[in-house]
């Protein structure tokens, strides 16, 4: 098991008291049985169940129940015409889920398939939820010219 030395971590974001963000970046190893380490931090943050669906990268999604909650309120209220196959692309892999005693998930074969996981992953937090990466995939994505462009954006924002 790989570990990098930056961690997850939780603190109360100011817009309502008790919304968790979840920060930080671990790299971990998909076993043989398809499972993989789920930091202690970011196990505490999702809560005993947990829902692990298709990114809209290709990613696994890691939602608490609470998140998940909201986003499926999101999806439910984009007209049904519009929404159909997002809905399909979401829910048709969508799995509750849970760690064992040794504090690991198993990625089911279609949500690995999807994400191209197959050995090294990283495992990101994007504030309202955590994503499982490919680790080339997620680094290639985090290349230079990528990083200019977040700059760009946020500069148009007003960062």
């Amino acid at each position: 098991m790989v570990r990098n030395s930056t961690k997850m971590t939780k603190f109360y974001h100011k817009r309502g008291e008790g919304q968790v963000m979840l920060l930080g970046q671990y790299n971990y190893n998909v076993d043989a049985k398809g499972r993989v380490f789920v930091p202690a931090k970011l196990k505490d943050d999702l809560g005993e169940v947990f829902v692990l669906a298709k990114g809209m990268d290709p990613c696994i999604a890691i939602y608490s129940q609470e998140m998940w909650e909201a986003y499926v309120s999101k999806l439910s209220a984009i007209p049904e015409m519009k929404a159909r196959n997002i809905r399909r692309f979401v829910f048709s892999t969508a799995v509750e889920a849970s760690t064992d005693a040794q504090g690991r998930v198993v990625l089911s074969q279609p949500l690995r398939e999807y994400a191209k996981l197959e050995k090294e992953v990283t495992i990101i937090g994007v504030g309202d939820h955590a994503e499982i990466w490919n680790s080339e995939v997620y680094n290639d994505s985090m290349n230079t010219e990528s990083v200019d462009d977040m700059v760009k954006t946020l500069m148009e924002f007003g960062f």
